[in-house]
């Protein structure tokens, strides 16, 4: 049986690297699943390299950030940033960013009360049996 392949943009985002700056054999191949693994578990240089300076993508950055992706988009921030521009912006953290890491902040604890209450509904429907 042949090992499943993906895009080289489906393994850039399983990855969380920004596909543009892979090498070149990257972007023009497709993924094994088997070559995949091995990317994860012995990652050559140009891997660790990007995902230690970047350019990161949109997803990775928000991460970095912690606001979401929406939150950069609304502040007009670029979606691919280096690791040094992240650490600016951080050290910088302008009012943008303050604003956008509070609604990010607020989002998610808005979603762990509302899922802390779902299981405890869950719970009480299960016992009731």
């Amino acid at each position: 049986m042949s090992d499943q392949t993906m895009k080289p943009a489906t393994a850039a985002k399983k990855l969380g690297i920004y596909l543009p700056a892979t090498p070149p054999e990257f972007q023009e191949g497709t993924v094994s699943r088997s070559e995949y693994a091995d990317l994860v578990a012995n990652p050559p240089e140009w891997l660790v390299e990007l995902r230690k300076n970047g350019p990161h993508p949109r997803a990775v950055v928000a991460q970095k950030l912690g606001v979401s992706a929406s939150g950069l988009a609304r502040a007009g921030a670029p979606d691919v940033m280096t690791s040094a521009e992240i650490k600016s912006l951080l050290e910088e953290m302008p009012e943008w960013l303050v604003v956008e890491r509070a609604t990010h902040a607020a989002v998610n604890e808005e979603n762990a009360r509302v899922k802390s209450e779902r299981a405890a509904k869950r719970e009480l429907r299960q016992g009731g049996r």
